[in-house]
């Protein structure tokens, strides 16, 4: 009887000692893979040929895949066969997957992103019902940052399901503007000074041809159509400051911006 009671004595001993083995494995090994990984980061992005967005995929992928081996020598430690814990999973792959339809197509979606680069880290682009700039690519989802600084995770499937609008994909970009004045106003000296307005706003591209024409006669006005070509860090910038101009030298000269009137008349009946 009281062999007995050593020999589950020892037994309990040894598997409490497994047990504490098999946690100090895994919070040590949890460690050292994420140490590892961001080491052979670090290194990677060293190399000018390599992009961001894949050295931060490829940092995603090898800290999984450290964590798995981790996982199974902890397992290993308790006694659990690595092959055995193997056919387990293999067994649940098709279920697990099925389940898991979702994550594995954004998985294969941020895939991809990575090797078909439609943007890169930094960029502003439109994608998935989002429009932002670029933070950073994981396995599963992209993070966007919105002009009003939120933080939006949208799933990578989302956006390779629609159309992507990277609006950082040229260095130059044109801007458009619309602009409209009276029947009365004399259209050749509207013409002369938009032009001359556009002209002389050092952050237009001079080597770019500048468009200002008559585009419409419409309802209440003559409407220009105005383009001229920008850097594209420039785009707001000059967008905002051509229009702000535009309206300020029409007030000078007496030109008239029409805008939609109402007249109401009111009739007294008397009974």
């Amino acid at each position: 009887m009281g062999s007995s009671i050593e020999t589950v004595s020892d037994m309990i001993g040894l598997y409490s000692l497994n047990i504490a083995m098999a946690i100090l494995i895994f919070v040590v090994g949890k460690w050292l893979a994420r140490k590892l990984t961001d080491v052979v980061a670090k290194i990677l992005r060293k190399n000018p040929k390599l992009d961001v967005t894949l050295v931060n995929f490829f940092d995603d992928i090898i800290y999984y895949v450290l964590l798995v081996v981790v996982v199974l020598t902890a397992l290993q430690q308790i006694g659990v066969e690595s092959t055995s814990f193997l056919a387990i999973i293999g067994a649940a792959g098709l279920a697990v997957g099925l389940a898991l339809k979702d994550s594995l197509s954004n998985f294969a979606s941020g895939v991809m992103i990575i090797f078909f680069k439609p943007f890169r880290i930094g960029d502003y682009v439109t994608a998935g019902g989002v429009s932002g700039t670029i933070t950073e690519v994981h396995l599963f989802n992209t993070e966007f940052t919105t002009p009003d600084n939120q933080r939006v995770l949208v799933p990578n499937g989302a956006i390779t399901a629609g159309s992507i609008t990277n609006v950082n994909a040229h260095p130059k970009r044109r801007v458009d503007l619309v602009i409209g004045v009276g029947y009365g106003d004399n259209l050749k000296i509207v013409k002369d000074i938009i032009t001359k307005i556009i002209e002389s706003n050092d952050k237009v591209l001079k080597d770019e041809a500048i468009t200002v024409a008559v585009s419409e006669l419409g309802d209440s006005s003559v409407n220009f159509v105005v383009r001229a070509w920008v850097n594209t860090p420039d785009f707001w910038a000059v967008k905002w400051a051509l229009i702000e101009e535009i309206k300020n030298t029409f007030d000078k000269e007496g030109i008239s911006i029409p805008f939609p009137q109402r007249d109401v008349h009111i009739i007294n009946e008397k009974n």
